[in-house]
């Protein structure tokens, strides 16, 4: 890394527009820690949506999460105006990481001096830096918000891990809560992307039933719109638990904190299990580890690499989803190793 950061002596103040997906902002935090390893005294806030804000909480480098309420897909002109008003001589530097329009209003209504983001969707006005986006250097999400903190001329070989806190106390609460008293493993079936990322539900359930014979418990994990799948796992298997929709983001944070491994869509889920520390079995269909893998040296990938893959498609263009239907549960359970 360039060690020629930008900052003034008492600590630059930078407001980061952080992503809208539970995974980005999970690799943000390779961000944060490179910001802090720059300028050790700098102030880091976070521009994000409502759930966002407890993740943040877990991440020592970020000072303090600020909502914005507006809605997936939603401009909020009148609420981004009032918000950016708010923020007004709070800054020296605003990171935009979204591409959009939208994500850069709030800092130019806060008329913070410098505000840096990849060009995109005439952000002429609104940015005070542009940089062009060079996908061969830059092809993972993680490197492309690391190069934001950057000087332009900046490069990182060596990109920083998040790395989520987990609250030991809150883990054993919710561990006595739900019953579970055994080595865990958890599995995340939900990806909110499509079903193109999705790997079948009876494939985790057979991989269920293969590590609950040998004394393990299973918690499935997700959203309330995971619920059915959950079940589909876990109906009349004993040790199996379906927790979809029952637990909070920084519930997960902690559940995944206390499994010994964890199987996973490419799913926000999956780098919140990586971000604890967490031994990952990545899962990958129409995306690929290339673009966004756990960022983690404990996991393993399965990844077919057909010639049709990746195509970044919420559902198979070709009808067969072959990526993820020809990639056998008996392939996972001998990569878990729980004989």
């Amino acid at each position: 890394m360039s060690d020629s950061l930008q900052h003034s002596p008492r600590g630059e103040r930078i407001l980061v527009v952080g992503p809208s997906w539970v995974g980005d902002m999970v690799m943000a935090q390779s961000l944060f820690i490179t910001l802090k390893a720059h300028d050790p005294d700098c102030v880091i806030d976070v521009m994000g949506p409502k759930w966002s804000a407890p993740m943040l909480e877990r991440m020592p480098q970020v000072r303090r999460a600020i909502v914005l309420e507006t809605g997936h897909g939603q401009t909020g002109l009148r609420t981004r105006w009032r918000l950016g008003r708010s923020l007004k001589g709070e800054y020296d530097r605003a990171i935009v990481l979204p591409r959009s329009l939208k994500s850069a209003l709030v800092p130019f209504f806060a008329g913070i001096p410098r505000r840096v983001g990849f060009t995109g969707e005439q952000r002429y006005v609104v940015l005070t830096e542009r940089r062009r986006l060079d996908k061969a250097v830059l092809d993972q999400t993680v490197k492309r918000f690391v190069a934001l903190g950057l000087p332009v001329e900046g490069t990182s070989d060596a990109i920083p891990a998040p790395h989520l806190q987990v609250d030991a106390a809150r883990q054993q609460t919710l561990r006595e809560a739900h019953g579970l008293h055994q080595t865990l493993i958890a599995m995340m079936p939900g990806a909110e992307y499509g079903p193109a990322k999705q790997w079948p539900l009876a494939y985790f359930r057979q991989v269920a039933e293969a590590v609950t014979r040998h004394g393990y418990q299973v918690i499935v994990l997700g959203g309330p719109k995971d619920t059915e799948a959950g079940e589909e796992i876990s109906q009349g298997l004993e040790g199996v638990f379906n927790l979809c929709g029952q637990t909070t983001l920084t519930d997960a944070v902690d559940l995944l904190g206390a499994c010994e491994q964890a199987v996973s869509n490419d799913s926000g889920l999956m780098h919140v299990a990586a971000a604890v520390g967490t031994h990952i079995q990545a899962i990958y269909g129409s995306s690929t580890p290339n673009y966004t893998p756990p960022l983690t040296q404990a996991r393993d990938i399965h990844w077919l690499n057909l010639s049709c893959s990746p195509c970044f498609e919420r559902t198979c263009p070709l009808g067969h989803t072959r990526c993820l239907n020809d990639l056998e549960p008996a392939r996972v359970i001998e990569t878990l190793a729980v004989d």
